[in-house]
């Protein structure tokens, strides 16, 4: 029997974005499996018959140069891995494109960094370039663009980034498809009574312990990674949907809506194009650290007054986005700071007569504005 949430969701998504990792595209060699790689191709071409604008978001450029260079694993040293990124990329393309030209479908690659949705100008063009991409057509085909972006290849994924662009384009679904069917209660490798989460509601501290701490060969992800993602979109308002890229016609069976995979319902507000940039995509530069008034406050939609911060941490300038973390170190929002923190860190504790007398005005009498801030949770 179809589930009526589900139905619900997947019928009313007009814009997808589908992340698959690198171990659904190559074989345990590291080399793209063909075979795959077409099926995909062909599952996308029906998903956009229906009307649907799509949006694929593609790891595999390592793992495909580390098949081409006969290297039999992934190198561990930054240089090799930008090495592979550098001739895996093009041989990942042209992939892509031979097997979505029979049905006339153009490919876009777009190679995104971190710094690329840190600075508002840029990540606005990304995502004015994608919709004018939707405009003639064409699908596009975005990677983390590992010859340049240090920190993505030694800690990050495409999980996140497929979760950034999710937010970047107000995107009711993301798909992440993987090599595993779902989220477990247990780790079914280990526990052969595991059961697969069909849909999970929120995704709290209970949801992200049963995370495995294991990573594939070839990938950079795992279980924790796919639910931060999740996270990161199921709080801004979207919905997720994590199946396995293995098995044939997943996409498919997904947007038929059978009970495939672990369905993560959205539970957070839809909120403004500018304040997803400022609660979940742009990096802070520092830290705000309150009292317990001061977190209450702001969890009530008030501004954060100078009066309730405890302590400053980073460097940052005014305009800048900043973490708002409460007594225990949990970080309960984020913002736009009206004080470089170099201010800010005279201000801590202090009133508006005392901001006043130490600096002879008051610019502003918050150190972030309610309009600028964002609930993160």
């Amino acid at each position: 029997m179809l589930d009526p949430a589900r139905q619900e969701i997947v019928s009313q998504a007009q814009t997808v974005v589908i992340k698959v990792g690198t171990n659904v595209l190559a074989d345990p060699t590291g080399q793209l499996d063909r075979h795959r790689i077409q099926s995909l191709a062909d599952q996308l071409h029906r998903i956009r018959v229906g009307g649907r604008r799509v949006v694929l978001v593609t790891s595999g450029a390592i793992g495909a140069g580390v098949g081409k260079l006969g290297l039999g694993k992934r190198p561990t040293d930054l240089a090799h891995l930008q090495a592979c990124a550098a001739v895996g990329q093009s041989a990942l393309m042209l992939l892509y494109q031979e097997s979505l030209a029979p049905y006339g479908i153009h490919t876009a690659q777009i190679l995104l960094t971190a710094s690329d949705f840190d600075n508002r100008a840029r990540y606005l063009n990304a995502r004015h370039t994608i919709l004018t991409l939707f405009e003639y057509e064409a699908l596009p085909i975005i990677n983390e663009n590992d010859t340049v972006s240090v920190a993505e290849i030694k800690f990050g994924d495409n999980d996140h980034l497929a979760a950034m662009v999710t937010n970047l384009l107000r995107a009711p679904l993301l798909v992440l498809l993987t090599n595993v069917d779902g989220l477990y209660s247990d780790d079914p490798r280990t526990n052969p009574d595991a059961k697969l989460l069909v849909t999970v509601p929120n995704i709290d501290q209970t949801v992200t312990e049963l995370a495995a701490t294991t990573k594939s060969a070839l990938g950079t992800g795992g279980m924790k990674s796919k639910l931060r993602a999740a996270r990161l979109a199921t709080a801004a308002g979207e919905a997720v949907i994590m199946a396995n890229g293995s098995v044939e016609g997943i996409l498919d069976r997904v947007f038929a809506s059978e009970p495939v995979g672990t369905l993560f319902l959205p539970h957070g507000e839809d909120v403004s194009s500018r304040k997803r940039w400022v609660g979940f995509t742009a990096r802070p530069k520092g830290v705000l650290r309150v009292d317990a008034g001061a977190r209450k406050a702001v969890l009530e939609g008030k501004s954060l007054l100078p009066i309730g911060v405890t302590a400053v941490e980073g460097e940052f300038g005014k305009g800048d986005v900043v973490s708002i973390c409460d007594p225990a170190g949990i970080e309960v929002a984020r913002g736009l700071t009206n004080y470089a923190s170099s201010d800010a860190g005279r201000l801590c504790g202090l009133n508006t007569a005392r901001i006043a007398k130490l600096l002879g005005s008051v610019p502003y009498s918050e150190l972030v504005h309610r309009d600028n801030l964002v609930l993160i949770g």
